[in-house]
């Protein structure tokens, strides 16, 4: 697999990560977790969300299986009212693929990260690469470190 702007990005940090290279169609967390044969809460899935007020949007780190809470969201960052973009809108925010958005890729772009406190469970985690087909297994730690994300309960 040649390096992308993350595998360079987790190298020049000397984190340990495995990448992982999938089909490159949409996919979702629950078939991700069936192609790399890890349970489907270990992988986290990247969901744009869109303030209500001025700010930029949050990108919240959740679980597969789950779906953000809104409510549990804005809580979280201090907000009144939060929306879910569409996803061409997201596309757009972030100049990524749907299904290929990642934190990582979003790094100094001003979004705030909120990450699902159950990511704590786990010693690491797989995200997206920041591009459909790659998938990014790498320490909790590392990706707080990285994206200075805080943690909360912010799905169900």
């Amino acid at each position: 697999m040649k390096p992308t702007n993350i595998t360079r990005l987790l190298d020049s940090h000397n984190i340990p990560y495995t990448a992982f290279e999938l089909p490159a169609e949409k996919l979702g967390a629950a078939e991700t977790a069936r192609l790399l044969s890890v349970s489907p809460d270990e992988v986290f899935k990247t969901i744009v969300v869109v303030r209500e007020s001025i700010g930029k949007p949050i990108l919240a780190v959740i679980p597969g299986p789950l779906e953000v809470d809104l409510k549990l969201l804005a809580n979280a960052v201090g907000e009144k009212k939060l929306r879910l973009p569409t996803e061409r809108e997201a596309e757009q925010i972030t100049g990524l693929q749907a299904g290929g958005i990642s934190p990582l890729a979003l790094l100094n772009r001003g979004f705030e990260i909120v990450l699902d406190e159950t990511a704590q469970l786990f010693e690491a985690i797989h995200i997206s690469g920041g591009q459909r087909g790659l998938n990014i297994r790498l320490p909790v730690a590392a990706l707080i470190e990285l994206t200075h994300a805080k943690f909360a309960e912010i799905s169900r």
